[in-house]
């Protein structure tokens, strides 16, 4: 079983002496290879390792990545935010230019009191190189994951797209064999068509009515849309079996099903052929509608 689904979810954790995380990781159908981060500020420089482990797994997909960062209790640390204090220097300044005084007289241990000079590092902020290894490492495991759940998912619609398949065969056999084809019923059909053309009261030779009778035959033949249905279940069959994303060579095969069906209900010169088309065309749109799914 070769197909992979695009749609999956997966989830790790860990944790040291100092913080605790989550990553999770979910995937949905796309054109292409496309990821969504949502992270703690102050782990920007861990994206193009994330953006590198995807692309070693997944071709194709629209994926969301979302991590969450818990520092331990009482292993939160305290720091300066330097711009919001830069900004109270210098309105201390301004303040205390227009007072008549100078600047030495702004008290340091009341600035350190104003709200937002001290902080405490949060989720992501001042993480050490050891702690972003070790959340690369818990990724790696959610990804593994979610690349089984992918493979799961692709082997459950994998049978889904072998009836599919194997139904298209059955009503292209059924088109082939259906008496509306025989060589008796194709000579009563143009013969019935011959005689309201020669109703109609024009002088026509034996040789116009050869070239009529031939043109009738060749727009009513379906035989070059049944070799064609037969060469794309025979495709549709080994790509299911390659190793490596199939999903845009089904999705083509797919249109191509859709384009012979569609071909196949114009050319219908009875009932029962145009009921067969029209069911032809309904099963290849479950296919195309499970083949979206596939990477």
């Amino acid at each position: 079983m070769a197909l992979k689904s695009m749609t999956g979810f997966a989830r790790a954790s860990g944790a040291d002496e100092t913080l605790s995380w989550v990553w999770e990781v979910k995937s949905v159908n796309g054109k292409g290879l496309d990821a969504r981060l949502r992270m703690p500020p102050g782990l920007e420089a861990l994206e193009p390792d994330i953006r590198k482990a995807l692309a070693a797994r997944f071709k194709r997909g629209n994926f969301q990545i979302n991590l969450q960062v818990t520092r331990a209790k009482g292993a939160a640390s305290l720091r300066i935010n330097p711009e919001v204090l830069d900004w109270f220097v210098e309105e201390a300044r301004k303040l205390s230019a227009r007072l008549g005084k100078t600047a030495a007289s702004v008290n340091p241990v009341e600035l350190l009191s104003m709200r937002g000079v001290i902080e405490a590092e949060e989720n992501g902020s001042g993480l050490h190189e050891t702690h972003g290894k070790a959340l690369l490492a818990s990724l790696e495991e959610a990804l593994d994951d979610l690349a089984q759940a992918r493979a799961a998912e692709g082997a459950r619609l994998q049978q889904v797209i072998a009836g599919h398949v194997g139904r298209i065969e059955a009503l292209t056999d059924q088109a082939r064999n259906d008496p509306a084809r025989a060589p008796e019923a194709i000579r009563a059909r143009l013969k019935e068509q011959i005689a309201r053309i020669m109703d109609g009261g024009e002088d026509l030779d034996e040789q116009r009515l050869y070239q009529e009778a031939a043109v009738i035959a060749a727009r009513a033949d379906i035989a070059e849309e049944i070799d064609r249905l037969d060469a794309h279940v025979a495709a549709a069959r080994e790509l299911m079996e390659i190793q490596g994303p199939a999903g845009r060579k089904l999705d083509f095969l797919a249109q191509e099903f859709n384009r012979e069906a569609n071909t196949l209900c114009s050319k219908a010169a009875s009932a029962s052929l145009s009921r067969t088309g029209l069911e032809l065309k309904a099963v290849i749109d479950q296919l195309r509608e499970q083949v979206a799914n596939i990477e």
